[in-house]
């Protein structure tokens, strides 16, 4: 794998609580946004962006129905492998199963519940040109209290990544688009579980922040966290306005 060859990740597990009852018998990225499951949406994104390998990560009981909606990727031009998160353990530990799949290079990792109006092609190229490191994508938003929130310096400059704090450093939350170099893994390995006993993604991105290896893009399109029926159903009009 060159360089700037990136490969593509989808984390798709999760209980889906906020969602129920429509997740008591299926996966929440399963759920449609407008005319297609919500998994599909991550899915373009990549392929827009020129990647043709994609794992996709969910949890035992809904592995199935994902692969009988997604085949092996032919239909789609792309090459799909699936990991199973057996227990819930955080997105980083979810991202952890994916070791092997990368294969020394580049990842891109969509959270499989981000739904997204346009194309992400111009930043994954922005990241091919970095030598190491990581890149995160942010978001404006009106209520950052709801999300990790970036804070900066006086340069401009990423300095740290708080999770859902009463009082935000600023309003640039962080949507659930990430880069990263291979190194990943080994920050990984060296991560602690937090207080609610998860491996958190924001410990792996403020680790990058420590190491002066962490750039950011604001998104500029629409986006939505289609997490809960209020944005799962502005989700839906978000793509078909």
């Amino acid at each position: 794998m060159t360089n700037n060859e990136l490969r593509g990740i989808i984390l798709a597990g999760g209980k889906g609580t906020r969602l129920y009852p429509l997740t008591k018998v299926t996966n929440k990225h399963l759920l449609p946004v407008g005319r297609e499951p919500m998994l599909y949406n991550p899915i373009k994104r990549m392929i827009e962006a020129g990647i043709k390998e994609i794992c996709i990560v969910t949890s035992t009981e809904h592995m199935g129905d994902i692969v009988n909606l997604l085949g092996s990727g032919d239909e789609l031009g792309v090459d799909f492998t699936y990991r199973v998160q057996e227990k819930p353990g955080g997105i980083a530990q979810a991202l952890a199963l994916t070791e092997n799949f990368a294969n020394g290079g580049k990842i891109l990792i969509i959270l499989g519940d981000n739904i997204t109006k346009g194309s992400i092609k111009h930043y994954v190229d922005d990241f091919k040109k970095q030598e190491e490191g990581a890149m995160i994508l942010l978001k404006e938003v009106g209520d950052p209290e709801r999300y990790g929130v970036a804070a900066f310096d006086e340069k401009n400059s990423i300095t740290n990544i708080e999770e859902k704090t009463s009082n935000p450093k600023s309003s640039f939350a962080v949507i659930g688009i990430y880069m990263y170099d291979f190194s990943v893994y080994d920050i990984i390995k060296n991560q602690r579980p937090s207080e609610r006993g998860e491996m958190e993604i924001t410990d792996v991105n403020n680790e990058y922040i420590k190491r002066g290896k962490m750039n950011t893009r604001v998104y500029e399109e629409a986006w939505m966290d289609a997490g809960t029926f209020e944005s799962l159903e502005m989700a839906a009009k978000m793509l078909t306005d």
